[in-house]
């Protein structure tokens, strides 16, 4: 299965979670579920952005345009790192270790500073780069986190009372007071934001 196929998602019908798992098995869970009159909408798990889904046809048809659709976003990124680097097809960087050589752009005495670092210019940049997401204590993926939670409960509870309330404490880091706000929410909805706000609050 590809990974745009296996991507983890989660649907809702209104405010209740259908289905939750890699992307193809929501997909034809969303198909399969009765009709209830909600609207159903599929997250990306990792994002928190909504996922649009053309589920016409038999499964078949799902399942080839689901296909087609991760084969042209793979194409998509391939395409984006190449153009990213300059790199010959082979001989730069060591693959085998996970060695990517790509181009990065700084002024000379950037390159006159790393050049004369114990190990060379590639050393350097690889222990400034370690040393700055240990600095970073998690932020990066905290603020990732709270991005992606508020995503999702854009798209779905921006209705539901105390939203503006939640979202505030929600940026604010305030795991209490996120859950206090969202108490009275649909139980689906609020386990879920939770959820994807998790690693936002430790």
């Amino acid at each position: 299965m590809s990974d745009y196929l296996s991507r983890p998602c989660t649907a809702f019908a209104g405010m209740r979670r259908l289905a939750s798992g890699p992307l193809i098995d929501v997909a034809l869970a969303i198909k399969a579920a009765p009709d209830s009159g909600d609207t159903v909408l599929a997250f990306d798990d990792a994002s928190g952005a909504v996922v649009d889904l053309d589920l016409r046809g038999t499964t078949a048809d799902i399942v080839t345009r689901l296909t087609e659709h991760g084969e042209l976003e793979a194409l998509a990124a391939r395409t984006r790192a190449r153009s990213d680097s300059d790199a010959p097809a082979r001989g730069r960087g060591r693959p085998r270790l996970g060695v990517v050589a790509r181009e990065v752009t700084l002024l000379p005495r950037h390159w006159d500073w790393l050049g004369s670092q114990p190990g060379g210019a590639s050393q350097a940049l690889r222990r400034l780069v370690d040393e700055a997401r240990r600095a970073d204590g998690g932020q990066t993926l905290a603020k990732a986190a709270r991005e992606r939670a508020y995503r999702f409960l854009s798209a779905l509870a921006g209705d539901l009372p105390g939203f503006e309330e939640a979202t505030r404490a929600l940026f604010a880091g305030d795991a209490e007071a996120f859950a206090d706000r969202m108490a009275g929410w649909p139980a689906d909805v609020r386990d879920h934001a939770l959820r994807l706000a998790r690693s936002a609050q430790g």
